[in-house]
């Protein structure tokens, strides 16, 4: 905690100072008074320990009270400090994930699919949820955006976990066996500009990360790569899937076409033309670890943010003000000899955080 960075948010408050800096002046002449007394009467009679030092009993306990007074005007000027200086540029990660019918292929463990949401949860654990943001959009034949961008790491996880086993595309659907990339990349492009309506442009790089085994394309995505290229946002793309690859498993209903026909593998060269294309990169699955690749890619996206001066990051010091003006109130009762006194004192003790709390609250 550095003192020389204390600052008051509303400092009119400070000139009620004035009113326990003349209980402490009057506090100090009553000690000294019954000082010079115990020593007038000491020469007459042996004194009480209370008497001899006044300045314990009811006399510490107006210092208490009075030092207590002062913590509360304090507070209520709302008192802050830096606690750190922090750079507000962070990475805004926008995930494409395929969930077309060659995503259920299991040549890999579990499937495709499976297999692509284990890695975003890897990838999640390795963000800076302080400032980093993600946001998700499935496609197939068609796309579904599901989270906008967010800081929350529980809204990111929770759709995980529901999407965690099967695609939302059903296999049932013939029609899902395609994969428009196009479309998938158009609603990325939507994100981001619905994010920047409703709060203005960010100050984190952003970056498309499509999660594909490039099978059955549809769309001109060679425009969408091109419309990513003019906003300056790169596309990522992360490879599922292998070369030996596997059948696409049947639909449950047996009446429509099925899908035990259709042989899928990875389609690497396609893939690593999208992210050549927009000036990006291209990883696999199973290449190396799922937390190097996704350190790996957050570390490219962080070369990306727009370098700027760090920004201090208040801390309230209010709070712990008040605690402390409580903890002194408390202590001084010990000190009190009236009973009366110590109702009168309770009773103007409720009042006074009553009207804190009208303050506060």
């Amino acid at each position: 905690m550095d003192l020389d960075t204390l600052q008051f948010i509303e400092p009119h408050w400070l000139w009620l100072l004035i009113v326990p800096l003349a209980l402490l002046i009057q506090w100090l002449r009553k000690v000294i008074a019954r000082r010079r007394d115990a020593k007038q009467l000491a020469k007459v009679r042996e004194l009480p320990i209370k008497e001899r030092h006044p300045f314990f009993g009811d006399s510490l306990f107006w210092l208490f009270i009075t030092v207590a007074t002062s913590l509360l005007i304090a507070a209520l000027a709302r008192p802050v400090i830096v606690a750190s200086l922090v750079n507000q540029g962070g990475i805004d990660l926008v995930v494409l994930l395929d969930g077309s019918a060659s995503m259920h292929v299991k040549d890999v463990p579990g499937d495709r699919w499976k297999r692509s949401t284990r890695f975003l949860r890897t990838l999640g654990d390795a963000l800076r949820w302080d400032n980093d943001r993600i946001a998700l959009t499935l496609f197939a034949r068609i796309a579904a955006p599901q989270i906008r961008l967010t800081k929350d790491p529980n809204t990111f996880f929770f759709f995980l976990d529901h999407l965690s086993e099967k695609s939302p595309f059903p296999l049932e659907n013939d029609t899902s066996w395609d994969t428009n990339i196009e479309l998938g990349l158009y609603w990325g492009m939507r994100v981001i500009e619905k994010d920047e309506e409703l709060l203005g442009p960010s100050k984190n790089a952003p970056l498309f990360l499509l999660i594909s085994d490039g099978q059955a394309w549809s769309g001109t995505v060679d425009e969408s790569i091109q419309l990513a290229k003019s906003r300056g946002i790169p596309v990522v793309v992360v490879g599922v899937g292998t070369f030996s690859g596997g059948f696409i498993p049947e639909s449950s209903n047996a009446e429509e076409s099925t899908a035990s026909s259709i042989y899928s593998v990875l389609d690497r060269k396609s893939l690593h033309r999208i992210a050549e294309a927009s000036n990006g990169q291209y990883y696999e699955l199973g290449r190396d670890s799922d937390l190097n690749l996704a350190n790996q890619i957050i570390d490219s996206a962080r070369q990306r943010v727009k370098t700027s001066p760090p920004e201090p990051k208040l801390e309230e010091l209010y709070r712990s003000l008040l605690l402390i003006s409580a903890c002194l109130c408390a202590m001084g009762v010990l000190f009190l000899n009236d009973r009366n006194e110590l109702l009168i004192q309770a009773i103007g003790s409720g009042l006074m955080l009553t009207v804190l709390y009208v303050l506060f609250g």
